[in-house]
């Protein structure tokens, strides 16, 4: 049983139980409840539809979301990945690149020593994992 209907019958029960022992004057008011249940039902079934849907959202996100080793992949996760390979990189060696990641995106700007050092600061920033693009704005000095 939802909550919905358990809070119709649980307010019709409480309204029976309160008329019985109510005088008439009381149990004349207490018929005029059924907009109020009514309103009670309305507002519970909204309420349940839009908790259904933020969990429903919340479960799509994290699903979508998470790496193979069971992180977030998150903005920040992808920069401090991208950076943290680059660093094992013989061929970034000496560059200067910074990394900036926004909705998963990633933009490589600063300088780099080759157009081969470009490349594969470019390839490495796209094989990592949760990337949808990356925008390579290094120069070559």
């Amino acid at each position: 049983m939802n909550i919905s209907t358990w809070l119709v019958l649980a307010t019709v029960g409480g309204i029976v139980i309160a008329g019985s022992a109510c005088t008439q004057e009381v149990a004349d008011e207490a018929t005029g409840t059924g907009t109020t249940v009514d309103t009670l039902k309305a507002d519970g079934n909204r309420a349940l539809d839009a908790t259904k849907e933020g969990a429903a959202e919340v479960i799509d996100d994290a699903q979508q979301a998470v790496s193979a080793t069971g992180e977030a992949i998150t903005d920040g996760w992808i920069t401090t990945k991208v950076r943290a390979t680059f660093v094992g990189e013989t061929l970034l060696k000496g560059s200067d690149i910074s990394v900036d990641t926004d909705d998963h995106v990633v933009t490589l700007s600063g300088t780099v020593g080759s157009d081969a050092a470009k490349a594969r600061a470019a390839t490495i920033a796209g094989d990592t994992e949760g990337v949808t693009r990356v925008v390579n704005q290094l120069v070559v000095t």
